[in-house]
């Protein structure tokens, strides 16, 4: 691949003994040649945002003859996701073609008809009320991995990335599946999306050269192996519920159910795969990385490390924490959703435009590309106090941030179904394994944010542990 002079940028980290700003790219200066935007965006999407786009504004530029409107102002956030949803309820076509392989029509990129089918019946599946229920398994996997890690020589350094991959993985696989996958299908899915992830081009070149649709994603030796590992393991298990196998409670059973109690859902064993697989991905992966950036936040803030250990022990007297005690755990969500401000999983949302339409003062083309880049938003200097600083305490309390302008789950209509889900889980495997065990960084270790279809730290998280106990 060509370079023309690519140069990683510098990855920007400060801390004092009562303040962190924690790893990001350093900005360009200004708007990036073609050329060098390209080969910056299929590298890393973080960096090729320039100095002018970290405030709320909107914006427009052609790359190619294609129109790209970025949408960094909750007045405009609010009207692409929520006033104007039926006009950007698509998916970018980069992301559409680079996940339709993996998820098929799953409800992560489905639209119309297909979307509106069956966004409420995966809603009702993992809806809040049944949390609790969930909340069961996510204390027993957090358990068992409580009980290897004390088995662990005390100073030994491990991937963290890893270690969280599993354990979310082992906890949606016996809430989606109803049954235990076991450490080797758990990661075939893990290193199959991983391997998956790294592969995939996530700028579509076709679409800017003036195809609508994007040009379909070139699907190679490796590609169609790296599916193949996630597949196999998704279709055995819901084949096995077809069976009669699965268990009562679990989501696939109650996809089963409600098929065959209405047949016009149109779930066929390739439309439960890919609404299996997208629950399965969306809910492993983004809690994954959500729980490894907040260890990486809190080693290098030991302050609010105390805040929420202390807090640990009022609300449990010194008993492992359960579902139940979530709701109490003020400082750990706060930590959670500050994590979730500086490293959203998906921290670009991007949309395509229906139909001619205008935002703000800029008209839309049809086919457009609106960019709603949580990445940008959620660091704007003029909407955040000190916006590159970890700073749980934003969230304590009555604080909440202004409306549209924090949007992890993105937000709207589209919002995602498994919030409620994805929290409390962060939130509580967060509090059992840090009442337990006090993680670093390993010495040296220079982290580096990069995204391609999520974020990630490039290279893992390699870390200690050490028992507080």
């Amino acid at each position: 691949m060509f370079s023309f002079g690519f140069k990683e940028p510098e990855v920007l980290e400060r801390k004092g003994p009562d303040f962190f700003e924690p790893a990001r790219p350093a900005a360009p200066p200004r708007l990036m040649p073609l050329a060098e935007l390209v080969v910056n965006a299929r590298r890393n999407l973080l960096t090729i945002w320039p100095e002018s786009d970290y405030r709320s504004t909107v914006g427009t530029t052609r790359v190619l003859g294609r129109q790209v409107v970025l949408v960094n102002s909750p007045e405009s956030v609010k009207y692409v996701m929520h006033t104007r949803h039926e006009n950007f309820e698509r998916k970018s076509p980069q992301m559409r073609r680079a996940l339709e392989y993996l998820l098929g029509d799953g409800l992560f990129i489905s639209d119309g008809e297909t979307w509106k089918r069956r966004r409420p019946l995966v809603a009702d599946i993992v809806h809040k009320n049944r949390v609790p229920t969930f909340g069961k398994t996510m204390e027993a996997v957090t358990a068992e991995m409580v009980a290897r890690w004390e088995n662990m020589p005390a100073g030994q350094p491990f991937d963290v990335l890893l270690e969280m991959a599993e354990l979310t993985a082992e906890i949606i696989a016996r809430t989606v599946f109803g049954n235990d996958l076991g450490s080797h299908a758990a990661n075939e899915v893990i290193q199959g999306f991983s391997r998956y992830q790294s592969l995939i081009d996530s700028f579509n070149l076709g679409y800017f050269l003036g195809a609508n649709e994007g040009w379909p994603v070139l699907r190679g030796p490796r590609l169609r192996n790296s599916v193949k590992r996630v597949h196999n393991v998704v279709e055995k298990v819901i084949n096995d519920h077809l069976a009669g196998k699965g268990e009562d409670d679990s989501m696939v059973q109650l996809l089963v159910k409600r098929q065959k109690r209405n047949p016009d859902l149109g779930l066929d064993l390739s439309a439960l795969r890919n609404e299996a697989a997208t629950i399965f991905m969306a809910g492993h992966e983004t809690t994954a990385a959500t729980l490894t950036w907040a260890w990486y936040l809190l080693s290098n803030a030991p302050w609010v490390e105390e805040q929420v250990v202390a807090e640990i022990d009022r609300v449990t007297g010194g008993r492992r924490p359960t579902v139940e005690d979530v709701p109490q755990l003020e400082w750990c969500r706060a930590v959670i959703e500050e994590t979730l401000r500086l490293y959203p999983p998906v921290p670009i949302l991007a949309r395509q435009a229906r139909e001619a339409d205008r935002i703000g003062n800029i008209d839309v083309d049809p086919a457009a590309l609106a960019l709603v880049v949580p990445w940008l938003l959620h660091r704007a200097n003029d909407l955040w106090d000190k916006p590159d600083r970890f700073m749980p305490e934003r969230f304590l309390g009555e604080q909440r941030p202004i409306p549209y302008s924090y949007i992890p789950f993105a937000i709207g209509p589209r919002i995602c179904a498994g919030m409620n889900f994805g929290l409390t889980e962060s939130i509580l495997c967060l509090a059992i394994l840090i009442q337990r065990f006090k993680i670093r960084v390993a010495e040296g270790f220079k982290v580096d944010p990069v995204c391609r279809l999520t974020l990630r730290p490039r290279g893992g998280m390699p870390v200690t542990m050490t028992a507080r106990h």
